[in-house]
This record gives C-alpha cells, sequence and structure tokens, in this order.
C-alpha cells in the first residue's frame, strides 16, 4: 500500500487540494494518508477536510493526523511539503518590515531579494533535519517540495542529502493557461518548451500544429505587447493566492526587451531585478502595477479565510467538493506508482542539463516521470542573455545556501551584496546594518553563525 505523507498539513487549503488530486486516481483510493503539522488546530481541521474528500469520492484510504514527524515519515513512498517557517508572524512580518525601515520595499518577499534569502536561512535547516529522518526512516522516499524558496531550498537539499528531491511550482503550466488566453489560443492546441532556473524560466518554444506545419505563436504574445497596457490577468488564470487583475505589465515589457516570456507572475519578477522598484521612482511603481507589500495583504486574507473555515468544516456546515487542479505532484505519485508516462516541469540539480547555467545550481526543467522515477531532460544551452539574467539570481542562491550549509555568517551579507534590487537600492553600509538587524530579529528562528 502506498504511503503518502503530507509534511506541513495544516496548510489546509494545499493540503485539500492535492489530497483531492491523489485520491481522484483510481490506483491511490486506498494509499496510507499521513498527516503532520506542529500546530494541532490546525492539524485537526485538515484531517477533518481529508476525510470529507475521502467521501467526495467514494475512496478509503487510512488517513492518520500526528504531531510526530518521524512517524509520519516512517515507511513513506512519497512525502510532500507544504510548511512556512515562521510563518505569517513573524517571519513575513519581519521580512517586509525591517527591510522598510532602509527604504527597501518588496512585493512577495519568499524567492529572492533580502526577504527570500532570510525566509531560505529559517527554512533551510528544518528541511536537513527532515532529510536526516528520511534518511534513516524511509531512504526510498520521492521528495516532492513546494515550500519556497524554491531553488535555495532544493540546491541545499541536493548538496546535503541523498534523497530523491524535486520542487515543484505552478509558474510553468500556469503562466501558459493564461499566455493561451491572452493570445485566444486553446491552451489544449499548444506545446511549449520551458526552461531556466524557479520563477524565471523562459518559454523557448510556444507553438501549435496547424494542417500546414508548426505555427510559431510568439508573433500572436508580440502583437499582445504592442497593446497600449499589458492584458489584465483573469480569476481563471491566477493560481498563486493574488488578487484577479493585476496588470501584467512587468512580464511584457521584459518580454518586449528580451524575446521571450518568463514564468513568473509580474509582482514576483520585478523584485528579481533592479529595474522597476525604486524608492526615488514612483512614477515607474505606477506605470507597471506594482502592488507592494502583495504578500501582506495575501497572508491575511488567507489567515482570515482560514478562520471562517475552519468553523465551519469543524461545524460540519461547508460541503466538499474537488475539481483537480493543474499542480503537478498527483501525476508524479500515479506515474511512478502505475508506470503511466507523463512529463511534467520540475526544480532538480543541473547535472548536465543546462550548459550555460552553474552545474548543481537548481533548474526548472521538462521532468518525465513513469515506474523509474523521476528523468530530468537535458536542455543544452540558453540564449546567452538569459542565462545572463538567470546568474544574477543564482549567484544570491549559491551564496546563501553556502550560509546555511557552512554556517559561515559572512556569505549571507555577500548574498544581500550581489541581490539585485538590494544592491540597487542600498549602500554597502545600509545592507550590513539591514542584514545585522534581520537576523537580530529573528532570534532563534535561525542557527548561530559563525
Amino acid at each position: 500500500m502506498t504511503k503518502i505523507s503530507f509534511i506541513g498539513a495544516g496548510s489546509t487549503v494545499f493540503a485539500k487540494n492535492l489530497l483531492g488530486d491523489i485520491l481522484s486516481y483510481p490506483e491511490l483510493r486506498d494509499a496510507t494518508i499521513s498527516l503532520f503539522d506542529v500546530n494541532p488546530e490546525r492539524l485537526r481541521t485538515s484531517e477533518i477536510v481529508a476525510h470529507k474528500i475521502a467521501e467526495f469520492f467514494g475512496a478509503s484510504p487510512k488517513i492518520e493526523a500526528t504531531l510526530d514527524r518521524r512517524a509520519s515519515l516512517a515507511g513513506a513512498d512519497f512525502a510532500i511539503s507544504m510548511f512556512q517557517v515562521g510563518g505569517y508572524k513573524p517571519g513575513t512580518v519581519i521580512d517586509f518590515e525591517i527591510p522598510k525601515k532602509y527604504g527597501l520595499r518588496q512585493t512577495i518577499a519568499d524567492t529572492l531579494g533580502i526577504g527570500g534569502i532570510m525566509r531560505a536561512l529559517r527554512t533551510i535547516p528544518v528541511f536537513l533535519d527532515i532529510a536526516r529522518d528520511m534518511e534513516e526512516l524511509c531512504p526510498d522516499v520521492t521528495f516532492l517540495q513546494y515550500v519556497n524558496p524554491m531553488a535555495m531550498n532544493c540546491w541545499a537539499l541536493s548538496r546535503a542529502s541523498s534523497i530523491k528531491t524535486v520542487g515543484l511550482c505552478h509558474s510553468v503550466q500556469g503562466t501558459a493557461e493564461q499566455l493561451a488566453g491572452d493570445i485566444g489560443v486553446p491552451i489544449e492546441e499548444i506545446n511549449y518548451i520551458c526552461a531556466g532556473i524557479n520563477h524565471m524560466a523562459f518559454y523557448l518554444r510556444f507553438e501549435r500544429k496547424t494542417a500546414t506545419g508548426v505555427e510559431d505563436l510568439y508573433p500572436r504574445i508580440a502583437a499582445v505587447a504592442q497593446q497600449p497596457k499589458a492584458p489584465e490577468r483573469g480569476s481563471t488564470t491566477r493560481s498563486d493566492g493574488g488578487v484577479a487583475g493585476l496588470s501584467d505589465a512587468v512580464r511584457y515589457e521584459m518580454f518586449r526587451r528580451l524575446g521571450y516570456f518568463v514564468t513568473e507572475s509580474s509582482e514576483h519578477f520585478s523584485e528579481y531585478v533592479p529595474w522597476f522598484i525604486k524608492r526615488d521612482r514612483p512614477d515607474l511603481i505606477e506605470q507597471f502595477d506594482i502592488p507592494l507589500d502583495e504578500y501582506i495583504v495575501r497572508c491575511e486574507r488567507q489567515i482570515a479565510g482560514w478562520e471562517a473555515a475552519r468553523a465551519a468544516f469543524e461545524r460540519g456546515e461547508l460541503e466538499i467538493t474537488h475539481q483537480r487542479s493543474h499542480e503537478y505532484g498527483s501525476g508524479i505519485v500515479h506515474s511512478i506508482v502505475t508506470g503511466q508516462p507523463r512529463v511534467v516541469y520540475g526544480n532538480v540539480a543541473n547535472r548536465g542539463l543546462i550548459d550555460n547555467l552553474p552545474q548543481g545550481c537548481c533548474v526548472e526543467v521538462p521532468v518525465l516521470v513513469d515506474k523509474n522515477g523521476l528523468q530530468p531532460t537535458k536542455i543544452g544551452t540558453l540564449p546567452p542573455h538569459l542565462a545572463a539574467l538567470m546568474r544574477t539570481n543564482v549567484n544570491v542562491q549559491e551564496l546563501v545556501v553556502e550560509a546555511a550549509l557552512t554556517g559561515k555568517r559572512e556569505h549571507i551579507y555577500h548574498a544581500a551584496m550581489l541581490d539585485p534590487h538590494t544592491a540597487a537600492e542600498l549602500s554597502l553600509d545600509q545592507i550590513w546594518h539591514l542584514v545585522d538587524d534581520l537576523i537580530e530579529a529573528h532570534g532563534d528562528w535561525l542557527p548561530k553563525y559563525q
């Protein structure tokens, strides 16, 4: 019987979606579902939801809920991570509020930038503990990693652990669906190849077959880019918790400059580069519709939504239904269990996959999945300007991973120095003091650095 461990199952909505996707496959409906969280209240709610999802599908999984991570992992065939170390408070609030004192504003702060750096530093030690447990309790497990900062977490795991790990994100398939809507072509007709690093991968091909051959769809995207204002993103294309209707001006501007379309949303991408968020250029913020402090808004909304849903779930007032999401996790489990081949996009170590990115860094590429497990696709050489842009982010990722694995505080300063957005806004003295303030504010959420 297949055992699947949910690490951070108190992320009730995300756990519900993944669990529903898994139980929608007849071959997985008798799996053992082990729910683990450190928060007993959230865990109780997720357990209620899990039973209701099973009822919806007429499935008979063995559902267990535990506050003991090792018990959840023992004998697991698959483990899925979905937690946030430090939570909204204090973690996210610290990541936003202290940089603001230096005039450094952010939108999401979970992938790169000073916020992404600090999130990685408090998250990677937890992953290393989990990996050690896995090596002892379930060494053959396939680890599906959904936690940001994706690239830094997966890079650290690939260096420090032998566990088979793939980082999963919805930006590749989500953006492909959005572009299909923008250009008026059904997503079912579109074929694409995408590669790069998480949140900065680009569609190398975006095309469809026609009666006369293959149609390159990039000219249609270029026509959209020439419109006076970038299209609004509708609610049907948002899968990241953001507010429907946010402008996509940043990504279309980057497309005009680079000739390729990037996977991650405009509010994310705006803080990975030095060109859009500038304290002395409020006109840029307005021109590109950049929602500063967006993640704070999302967290507040999601917390309020969870509280309302929790009470309703526990009173039995909410009917559970499910429509399959476009997350890759359930498909990976199904393919490895049944042998049905499928291709997903995954974040894996760059071991000969992309020639002009550093070997060993975390890259996002197509991955074949079947009974043989995860088999990443070699891409070769990326367009040189795309690889150069990615390396500005990879440099930061590398130094953060080095700091996390060696305990050397100096690399935290170096990472912040090289971060594109931070370096564009602050002096070296300001960066040093900011890092000191952030480390002090984190307290015991961080290990002691040398």
